[in-house]
C-alpha cells in the first residue's frame, strides 16, 4: 500500500499509480472490477475509430436518426458557429509562445518538455468548459446515449460512492485504482450512480464523458476540440512560462485561484477552496484571456492523440502541432478537483497526461473551440 501521510515517498511511486489519481483508464469492453463474488461482466463495444464521430442519437426513448441524418452530422453541415454560441466564445489572435516546461516540479514520463516556441493561429475558444446544461440541451435534441450509459458504469471517486452501493454490488472496487469504484448506472445526469442527479449542479461541468461524447456534441454544436496547443495557448492567457495560468504563486495573498485538492490525499479533502467536488464553470476568476478553470475542477479532452516527443523547433516555430497521426489514448489537460501536490500536481499549465477514448469518470469534462472565420 502506498503511504499516503508522506510526500516524498508518494511522488517515487511510479507514473501508473500517480495517473490513477488523475482519471483511471479502462479498456471498456469489461467491466475491471476484481475482489467480488460476482463474474465479470462483458461489455461488447461496438468498433469506434478517429474518423468515426459517435454520433449515436439512438434510444429507447427517442426517435432514430437516419443513416442520412448521422452523414450529414459528421460531414459539416452543422449548426454554424454564430449568433448565441460566438457570443459566448472568446477570440484568441495568431501568435506564438513557448510550450511546456523544463521544471522538475512535472513528471518526466509526461514528456512536459523540453520547452519549444510554437505558433498557433487565430481561434475561438469557450471561456467555460460545457456545463451539465448545454450538455442536456444536446440530449434532449437528440437522444444522444453516452457510452457510460451504453456500456452501463462509469467511475466515481471512493469518497462520492453510498455505501449502499457498496452492500448491494453496484460499486465495485478495482484493483490497482484504490480510490475508484466502478459504479453501475453512473452516467453525467446520474454522477454518483443511482439515486444521484444533476438539478442542483446544472451549471456545473458535465462530467462522465468519454472523448467520443465530447466529439458527438461539438460536431453537434458545429465545433470541435481544442488541439493541445491551442488548449496550452489559451490556458496561459499572454503569461509566459508561468507555473500557473495567474502566475507563479499557487494561492497569492492566501487566495484561492482553482478547485483542487486539500487536505490528505485520498482521505482527507479540507476543501478550503470551497468545493469538495465540481464547481460551477464560472467560478474563480478567469485567466488573462478570460477562459475559466484552465486549472482545476476537471479535466479537459483535446483532439491530440497521446504522444511523449515533440518535433524540433530548430528551424523556427513549430507552426500548428497536432500531436501523433495514430495513438491508442488522447490528451487531457488542467487537472481536476482531484489533484494534489502530493501525487498529481498537473493543475499547472503544463502539465498533460492522457485517457483511453472510450474511458469516462467523475473529473472529465471538456470545452470547444472553432476556426477563425
Amino acid at each position: 500500500m502506498i503511504n499516503h501521510g508522506h510526500e516524498d515517498e508518494s511522488r517515487e511511486q511510479g507514473q501508473d499509480q500517480v495517473r490513477s489519481c488523475c482519471s483511471p483508464s479502462a479498456s471498456r469492453r469489461e467491466l475491471p472490477v476484481t475482489g467480488t463474488d460476482e463474474p465479470t461482466r462483458s461489455q461488447t463495444a461496438p468498433g469506434r475509430g478517429p474518423t468515426n464521430a459517435a454520433i449515436h442519437f439512438q434510444s429507447q426513448h427517442s426517435k432514430q436518426v437516419s443513416a442520412h441524418e448521422a452523414d450529414d452530422r459528421n460531414s459539416g453541415a452543422r449548426r454554424p458557429v454564430a449568433g448565441h454560441i460566438a457570443g459566448r466564445m472568446v477570440r484568441i489572435g495568431a501568435g506564438t509562445f513557448v510550450m511546456g516546461t523544463d521544471s522538475n516540479d512535472g513528471f518526466p514520463a509526461d514528456a512536459e518538455g523540453p520547452t519549444r516556441p510554437v505558433s498557433v493561429s487565430a481561434f475561438h475558444i469557450n471561456p467555460f468548459v460545457v456545463s451539465n446544461e448545454d450538455f442536456d440541451r444536446f440530449v434532449e435534441e437528440t437522444g444522444y446515449l453516452t457510452d457510460a450509459e451504453r456500456f452501463g458504469w462509469s467511475y466515481v471517486f471512493h469518497n462520492f460512492v453510498a455505501r449502499q452501493h457498496l452492500r448491494k454490488g453496484i460499486a465495485q472496487r478495482v484493483d490497482g485504482l484504490e480510490w475508484w469504484y466502478a459504479v453501475k448506472g453512473a452516467s453525467w445526469k446520474k454522477p454518483e450512480g443511482p439515486g444521484t442527479n444533476v438539478f442542483k449542479r446544472m451549471d456545473h461541468p458535465v462530467i462522465h464523458v468519454s472523448w467520443y461524447d465530447a466529439q458527438a456534441y461539438c460536431a453537434w454544436m458545429g465545433l470541435r476540440l481544442p488541439t493541445e496547443a491551442e488548449w496550452e495557448y489559451a490556458a496561459r492567457g499572454g503569461l509566459e512560462q508561468k507555473v500557473y495560468a495567474w502566475g507563479d504563486e499557487l494561492t497569492p495573498n492566501g487566495k484561492h485561484k482553482c478547485n483542487i485538492w486539500q487536505g490528505t490525499f485520498p482521505t482527507t479533502n479540507t476543501a478550503e477552496d470551497g468545493y469538495e467536488g465540481t464547481c460551477p464553470v464560472n467560478s474563480y476568476s478567469p485567466n488573462g484571456y478570460g477562459l475559466y478553470n484552465v486549472a482545476g475542477n476537471v479535466w479537459e479532452w483535446c483532439a491530440d492523440y497521446w504522444g511523449v516527443s515533440h518535433a524540433s523547433a530548430q528551424e523556427g516555430p513549430i507552426v500548428n502541432p497536432r500531436g501523433p497521426q495514430v495513438g491508442s489514448t488522447r490528451v487531457i489537460r488542467g487537472g481536476s478537483y482531484l489533484c494534489h501536490r502530493s501525487y498529481c500536481n498537473r493543475y499547472r499549465v503544463a502539465a498533460r497526461t492522457s485517457n483511453t477514448p472510450d474511458s469516462s469518470t467523475g473529473n472529465m469534462g471538456f470545452r470547444c473551440v472553432a476556426d477563425e472565420l
